[in-house]
């Protein structure tokens, strides 16, 4: 199958700036293709009994837990918090969910398998980075099919600075999809927090930051089914996704991807707390020293370690450690 229209409907799609600079195209695929989609085995799965043989069915599928923002890789610690969905979390403190995120790693249909071909091809990423005027030689891509199970959750942000583009297409298989509480937010930072973005803009060496959802207002959701959202990060960027719906039925899905820049100038990488006005200044003890002399790469693996990340990953097959090859 060919995919090569929807190279033209990018081309030809014209930006939007509310509540920043996007492109926002409805009815991405034709009729046909939105149908063998959405009902391939794959991407519409059985009903599962409970989160156990979810789990069973999503890896007998070719799905793969992946290391992603907001989300734990520990299926059975995830199962854990889901039993109760309580507040308690290691993910971020701007957030309460406690996500799992898993990809397609093995397509099988004839549907898919050219969808993801097509995803990954010179012809689909040159047309999304000649659209924001992003030097190819300059990045490097990155994409799959996700779902995200219930107490997935990433609050504001505007993405880090390494991020050259990112687009998601939602292709959920369940009827109801659109009146779920599973959507991306886009938002603008309350005026009061203003100087976030301020900051943002005067610091291109300080990298961005996840914040609180109760300094941001929604501005709209990505609601429709078979729409697709391109943006490239910048100071006011801002999304975010509170998940809250029975995943047992069907899973929040989409055709997610970005470009990645090879390099990144941001050195370092204030937290929200921050930015925090008001504050007593707290003063440096011998662990803050400490911790201000450890690498930046360090910090990640270390971060990683605490919420059950990559270093627990060898043990269980049903994980992509790597999901960018790097």
């Amino acid at each position: 199958m060919t995919f090569d229209y929807l190279l033209d409907k990018i081309n030809a799609a014209d930006f939007s700036s509310d509540p920043f600079k996007h492109l926002f195209i409805q009815d991405f695929f034709n009729a046909d293709h939105l149908e063998a989609i959405t009902s391939a085995p794959e991407i519409k799965l059985p009903a599962a009994a409970d989160d156990e043989s979810l789990f069973d069915i999503l890896f007998s599928h070719g799905y793969k837990i992946i290391d992603f923002p907001g989300c734990v890789v520990d299926r059975q610690q995830y199962i854990d918090w889901h039993k109760k969905r309580g507040v308690s979390h290691t993910i971020s403190t701007a957030c309460e969910g406690f996500g799992m995120t898993l990809r397609l790693a093995s397509p099988k249909s004839a549907i898919i398998s050219d969808l993801h071909t097509f995803l990954v091809s010179d012809q689909f990423r040159d047309a999304i980075a000649r659209k924001f005027e992003i030097a190819l030689d300059k990045v490097f891509p990155d994409s799959g099919i996700q779902k995200y199970l219930d107490g997935y959750e990433i609050s504001p942000h505007p993405d880090i600075r390494r991020k050259a583009l990112t687009y998601m297409v939602n292709i959920n298989p369940h009827d109801d999809s659109e009146v779920l509480d599973h959507h991306t937010h886009y938002l603008h930072l309350k005026p009061q927090y203003q100087y976030v973005q301020s900051f943002w803009e005067g610091n291109p060496d300080k990298d961005r930051c996840w914040v609180p959802w109760d300094w941001c207002d929604t501005k709209s959701l990505q609601r429709d089914n078979n729409s697709i959202v391109i943006f490239s990060p910048s100071n006011d960027t801002l999304h975010g996704v509170k998940t809250n719906y029975d995943h047992l039925k069907a899973q929040r899905t989409q055709l997610y991807g970005n470009l990645w820049y090879n390099e990144c100038l941001a050195d370092t990488a204030p937290s929200w707390e921050d930015f925090v006005i008001g504050r007593p200044t707290k003063k440096a003890t011998a662990i803050d020293t400490l911790k201000a002399l450890v690498p930046g790469k360090a910090k990640e693996l270390v971060r990683s370690a605490l919420r059950g990340g990559r270093l627990e990953l060898a043990g269980d097959q049903n994980v992509i450690s790597d999901r960018l090859g790097r």
